[in-house]
């Protein structure tokens, strides 16, 4: 058993939408007495998900925090919040936490969802444990979804309870398998210790010989008393099982109803027994400061209406005071956090999780230390895969927006603001559709910006198939001084992804030096806007020679002389539409790669192939080439085809000829965007 000196220590709650993290996190504080009444999702009332965005959709739209006590230790818990569209948030959760408790419900077809969540605790060895939530109303057996839930873990499962059916074969309680005691759940109270049915003898026998031969793995007594037939003490089982968590070499499994506070209080026992202490968490990161120095870490930021920002802390070593300098900020209060609930406090030990107010310049995941800040694990920055356009419906909102998303990218660093001069919007851009409604409505609601927000443009291009030589004047008498310039260009097509060039070819001074910059620039002026509305790319224009008059020419006249050289000429080339085509990576599970290769053919795609994905087993990487203009929403078809965990990155490739009714349409959208 852990060493009740372990301090504070942190669980975080991590599982698929749905699968009642929030539920569990309210049983939880519930039964340890932090909470004296259980509050519901569709009443609005949890201690979690409190936030507008949160209860509207009644799904966790960000970390959820709650400080709890159960038994006399100290405890906080981390409610993950457990859309795809969210799962970086969950991992940075889970790298601060000493145990994971994944949620799942008893559903075979669903596993699959959690191999993501899985891999990332097994390639990080975080300790974990599973919690198969929804057992009051399960229609699959515990052994079919342990078979699923085998195959997405590296490691093995270990199953830490037997249910107890009814007649009808409703699960009313459970025998645990170290203890060999059989439970009768009592809704609200601790369960009733019953006596153990006859006819659950032989299985528990056999499931319980079953834990011990996985415990014997990792430890040659054990396997010597195994091939002995010396059955092991209810201790040493115990002490083994603490042992194998910690190490993240077994992953124990529990039974319940989060809803209907079935086994909730004895997955408190084994969180309060077998979790790792933050000490051990700290080492298991890497950290090796001395006990003396502070060092902590940011894991989520949050901008709060009344209290500014906070910056939700883990302590890993000494203490967090307020008033102390740490990572160059001053710590202006530290809190704890219960929900919406906050707490002053003095200072946070080692093992808590606190907000630290008004911490300027700290970021998501700063490391804050006394000494030299030592480096700490994050998980990677997942790449953009679905953006919006931006309008604030007032106008005079507009100069509050770019500073207000900073704010929202402050708290979650998957969004990224993208700002096109060439395009002249502003673009969103975050994981998911979901993902990006939920920082829309946080405009609205935290910080009273309403926005609108539409498709973003595609950054078309044009270019020319034959190029033509063309002559201009420019003359214009209004009274004194005129305006006269007279030039002779030629326009030729360059290969693709050349750009475009200006040459200077004038001969025997036809047009004076001091005037070539102006024709150079007014070429260039006409090609950010060629005949088809697009910037011009991969044309070469050479000016050949002119003519000018020693009074009126100016460089405004051969700038403007320029200009209607170039827009006489390129209709005469041939001007075709280019759309930017994308080099994309689809990585799936392999049931699901066929389906995936619809998805592209269905987009205007082009495969190149698919290959295993390195590290992930039975999962494929397709690589193909898809036009931008099909991206915008792949990631939805995406997700709907893979039980959510597909996912793609994309880098722009090349400019490919554009012709016929989608040419068309795309004249048409820009048309659209310039009468807007």
């Amino acid at each position: 058993m852990t060493d009740r000196s372990a301090g504070p220590r942190c669980a975080a709650l991590v599982g698929p939408y749905l699968s009642g993290k929030t539920s569990l996190l309210e049983a939880l504080l519930f039964a340890s007495g932090t909470t004296h009444r259980r509050g519901a999702i569709k009443d609005g009332n949890t201690v979690g998900d409190h936030s507008v965005e949160a209860r509207a959709r009644q799904m966790s739209t960000e970390l959820n925090v709650a400080a709890a006590t159960f038994l006399g230790d100290p405890w906080t818990i981390l409610d993950c919040p457990g859309s795809v569209e969210l799962a970086w948030e969950a991992q940075n959760s889970l790298l601060a936490a000493d145990v994971a408790v994944v949620v799942c419900e008893p559903e075979t077809e669903r596993v699959l969802t959690l191999s993501p969540l899985f891999k990332f605790l097994d390639d990080h060895q975080i300790p974990h444990m599973v919690f198969i939530n929804k057992m009051d109303s399960a229609n699959a057996r515990v052994s079919e979804v342990l078979a699923a839930l085998q195959s997405v873990s590296q490691k093995p499962l270990v199953l830490r309870q037997v249910p107890l059916p009814d007649p009808e074969g409703k699960t009313i309680g459970y025998v645990d398998l170290v203890s060999e005691r059989a439970y009768r759940y009592k809704p609200g109270e601790a369960s009733d210790l019953i006596k153990l049915p006859d006819d659950l003898l032989e299985e528990e026998r056999l499931t319980r010989a079953g834990l011990i031969e996985k415990l014997a793995d990792f430890d040659d007594k054990l396997l010597e008393q195994l091939l002995e037939d010396v059955q092991p003490s209810k201790d040493e089982i115990y002490r083994q099982l603490t042992q194998n968590l910690s190490g993240d070499r077994i992953v124990p499994v529990f039974l319940g109803s989060a809803l209907q506070d079935h086994g909730v209080r004895r997955l408190w026992k084994a969180l309060r027994h077998e979790t790792p202490g933050v000490a051990q968490t700290a080492a298991r990161l890497g950290l090796a400061a001395p006990a003396r120095d502070t060092v902590a870490q940011v894991i989520k930021t949050y901008h709060a209406p009344h209290s500014g920002k906070l910056s939700l802390t883990r302590v890993w070593s000494g203490q967090v005071s307020d008033g102390m300098t740490l990572g160059g900020a001053r710590v202006a209060g530290v809190l704890r956090l219960t929900g919406a609930h906050q707490e002053k406090l003095v200072a946070a030990q080692a093992g808590e999780v606190v907000a630290l107010a008004r911490m300027e310049g700290v970021a998501t995941g700063a490391v804050l230390a006394t000494g030299a800040a030592p480096q700490l694990p994050r998980p990677l920055l997942p790449k953009p895969v679905y953006g919006l356009a931006l309008v604030a419906e007032k106008r005079a909102d507009d100069v509050k927006l770019t500073p207000t998303i900073a704010k929202l990218v402050e708290e979650d660093p998957t969004l990224h603001l993208e700002q096109s001069a060439e395009l002249q919007e502003m673009v969103l851009w975050g994981q998911g559709d979901i993902h990006l409604q939920i920082a829309i409505d946080r405009l609205r609601n935290k910080y009273n910006l309403p926005v609108t927000a539409r498709k973003p443009q595609i950054p078309y291009k044009e270019t020319i198939r034959k190029g033509t030589a063309q002559h201009a004047r420019f003359k214009r008498q209004s009274g004194g001084h005129g305006q006269f310039a007279d030039i002779q260009i030629e326009v030729r097509p360059l290969p693709r992804a050349t750009g475009h060039s200006f040459t200077d070819g004038v001969v025997g001074g036809a047009i004076p030096r001091n005037y070539i910059p102006a024709v150079e620039e007014g070429v260039m002026e006409f090609l950010r806007h060629g005949p088809l509305g697009f910037p011009v790319v991969d044309v070469s224009v050479t000016l050949l020679t002119g003519q000018f008059h020693a009074v009126d020419s100016s460089d405004q006249a051969f700038k403007t002389c320029a200009r209607m050289a170039m827009s006489e000429a390129m209709p005469k080339c041939e001007p075709v539409l280019l759309e930017p085509i994308h080099y994309v990576e689809i990585s799936v599970p392999n049931a699901f790669t066929s389906r995936v290769q619809r998805v592209i053919s269905g987009r205007r795609g082009q495969i190149l192939g698919y290959d295993a994905k390195p590290g992930w087993d039975g999962w494929d990487v397709v690589a193909a080439q898809l036009p931008q203009a099909e991206l915008h929403d792949l990631i939805v078809e995406l997700r709907s085809v893979t039980l959510g965990v597909g996912t793609y990155t994309d880098r722009f490739d090349h400019l490919q000829e554009l012709t016929g009714k989608l040419a068309e349409r795309a004249l048409a959208g820009r048309g659209e965007q310039a009468a807007q």
